[in-house]
This record gives C-alpha cells, sequence and structure tokens, in this order.
C-alpha cells in the first residue's frame, strides 16, 4: 500500500518494537511522533526509554496520561471477568478501548496525524488484517477488534519482518532498546506478583468445594475460584488415581468442578460481541488462544461457533478470532461465552 508521507505517530513503549517502528518509519518519510501512553503507576520507566528513543532520533515525545482510563476500562473489565467465572484476555480489550480508543482519539484529533503505527506483528493488506510474516510473533489474534476504520489509518511496519531482524535494525542504529527485555502478559501486575496472588490480595481467599465431573464427588477444597482456569492441570492439589484437569467453575455456587482430560473436550461454543473486519462467511478457521493453532470452523450470525473437530479447553472469557479458510487473514472475532 502506498502511504502519504505524512505525520504518523507511533505508540511508543521504549521497547525494541516500537524503536524500530519509529526508525523505519522515518526512512520512509514520514513525519513520526512518538506517543507514550501512562497505563498505571509502573509506567515510569517505559515512559523514560521511550524519551531516551525518540531523542536519539531526533523525533518529538508526546506523553499521555491514560491511568483513569486504563482502570475504569481494562483493569475494571480483568477484575469483573475473573470474580464471574471468565478467564479475560486483557490485552485485546486494551488494544480496543485505549490502543485503538483514547490513544487514536488523541492522535487523530489533537495531534492532527495522518497515520497511527505500532510496533505490532501484523500486516494490512487492502484493509485485510493478515498474519504477520514471523509467525511465531503474530498478533493478528490480539487485534480482531479492529475496525475497517482502523485498518485504513493504521501501519503495521514490522509485520514483514521475524524479530531477529528486528533486533538487527535497532543494534545497527544503535537504538536504546535493543537489548530491552520483552514486556510481561499483564503489564499492571508487577513481578514477583502473579495473577492469583493479585486477585487474591483484591478480594480475599474464597474457599468452596472442589467437585469431580462424573460422579459429583466433593473431592476437596479450593482457595477462590479465580485461581482456576479452564485445562488447569497444576495447582488442584488433589491425590487421584488420574490426573485431574479444571473442567469449569461455578462461581455462582462457588465451585470448581474436575475431570480427565478427555472431559474437556467439546466442539461447539458461542461468542459475544463479535465484530466482522470482513463480510461474514459460514466456514473459518477458529482461533481460541493465542497460541494454538487455528482449526476448522462453522459460524452462524448469531455467534454459534462449530469446530470439524471436538477441541480441548474452550475458555469463557478468551477470544476467539475466525481467519479465512487459508489462515491468511482475519474475517472477525468475538468473546467466548457458552460452551
Amino acid at each position: 500500500m502506498n502511504y502519504k508521507k505524512n505525520k504518523v505517530v507511533v505508540a511508543m513503549s521504549g521497547g525494541v518494537d516500537s524503536s524500530v517502528t519509529s526508525l523505519l518509519l522515518l526512512k520512509q518519510g514520514y513525519e513520526v511522533i512518538g506517543l507514550t501512553g501512562v497505563m498505571s503507576e509502573s509506567s515510569e520507566n517505559a515512559v523514560q526509554e521511550a524519551a531516551k528513543v525518540c531523542n536519539s532520533l531526533g523525533i518529538r515525545h508526546e506523553i499521555l496520561d491514560l491511568r483513569e482510563s486504563f482502570a475504569d476500562l481494562v483493569v475494571k473489565y480483568f477484575d469483573n471477568s475473573y470474580m464471574t467465572g471468565l478467564t479475560p484476555n486483557p490485552c485485546v480489550f486494551c488494544n480496543k478501548t485505549i490502543k485503538w480508543g483514547k490513544m487514536t482519539e488523541f492522535v487523530f484529533n489533537e495531534l492532527g496525524a495522518d497515520f497511527y503505527a505500532t510496533g505490532h506483528y501484523a500486516r494490512i493488506i487492502d484493509n485485510k488484517l493478515y498474519r504477520a510474516k514471523d509467525l511465531k510473533k503474530d498478533q493478528s489474534y490480539m487485534l480482531f477488534a479492529l475496525t475497517q476504520e482502523d485498518l485504513a489509518r493504521t501501519i503495521f511496519p514490522l509485520g514483514e519482518l521475524n524479530k531477529a531482524e528486528v533486533k538487527e535494525i535497532a543494534k545497527k542504529n544503535n537504538l536504546t532498546s535493543a537489548n530491552n527485555k520483552e514486556s510481561q502478559d499483564v503489564c499492571f501486575i508487577e513481578p514477583p506478583a502473579t495473577t492469583q496472588s493479585y486477585l487474591t490480595n483484591k478480594f480475599g481467599e474464597k474457599s468452596g468445594e472442589i467437585i469431580h465431573y462424573k460422579t459429583g464427588k466433593v473431592l476437596g477444597m479450593h482457595r477462590g475460584t479465580f485461581n482456576y482456569t479452564i485445562g488447569q492441570r497444576k495447582g488442584i492439589c488433589i491425590a487421584a488415581p488420574e490426573p485431574l484437569y479444571v473442567i469449569s467453575t461455578d462461581h455462582k455456587e462457588n465451585k470448581v468442578i474436575v475431570g480427565g482430560k478427555e472431559d474437556l473436550l467439546s466442539s461447539e461454543f458461542t461468542v459475544e460481541n463479535v465484530n466482522w473486519q470482513q463480510d461474514f462467511t459460514e466456514n473459518v478457521m477458529v482461533k481460541i488462544r493465542y497460541n494454538s493453532p487455528a482449526q476448522e470452523a462453522t459460524i452462524s450470525r448469531t455467534g454459534h461457533v462449530k469446530f470439524k473437530e471436538p477441541k480441548s479447553a474452550i475458555t469463557p472469557g478468551q477470544a476467539a478470532v475466525f481467519y479465512d479458510m487459508d489462515n491468511e487473514y482475519v474475517i472477525g472475532g468475538g468473546i467466548i461465552r457458552t460452551v
């Protein structure tokens, strides 16, 4: 796609991906501005690192305080999901509400930019969201909620590169971010804290029964349903003749249901809040978690999905993303609700 060489704002974290994104756009002749969103109190390091990169590249650096919006939209969504028996993907929701929400409002309305760019590994071709060249780093799954308007104004310079190439570009150009560590999964939970310790500190321990899926027998006690997710094996702490896995959680009854590996298999589920990036099509490839391969399925307009072959550990709260039958570009996606 041929872009006008106009003003582009890059979402800058101070990491290697957003740094190389800025560099590549500069070399293509754009007027580049770096924008760092302050999401939480732990964002101070990101602001400092991004400022260093912008200074070394000779570009303007803007800072946008998003702490209140991030807490109200993303953190609250994360907390509420776990407390209602769901396993959320906060990055998906952050992309929708913050990065292509509050940030793009500022980018286009306040900074007057022509385009918005990020260091995501994905490609946009003819207003279709394609998987990245580096399939191990592909982030198209996380971006299913982008609209056609979003796609038309977004640039992903890293989509045609692999991670090793990005790091090499950073080193050759002496970018300060070349050796920075990768960001963690849940950015607002600072190590050594974990999701479980974060939720326990926030809501306290709420013990309840662990029930066997087939027999209905009480096998033990748990420390809060939010400590368990579908398919989990570790941490159940119950002696049994066969390995036990979490089959489901019942937050209303405060119960955790466990069973054998075969009990995790399911062929059908429903999704809600579906976003169609492209025209509806019944036959699709569906990906139900970031690191799992897409599998062939059919989908109805009402959000009923049926896999051709049973799939293990379909998890309410996670995203289900629909790709074309060649598994190249995103058709749409939604949030798994019932299995």
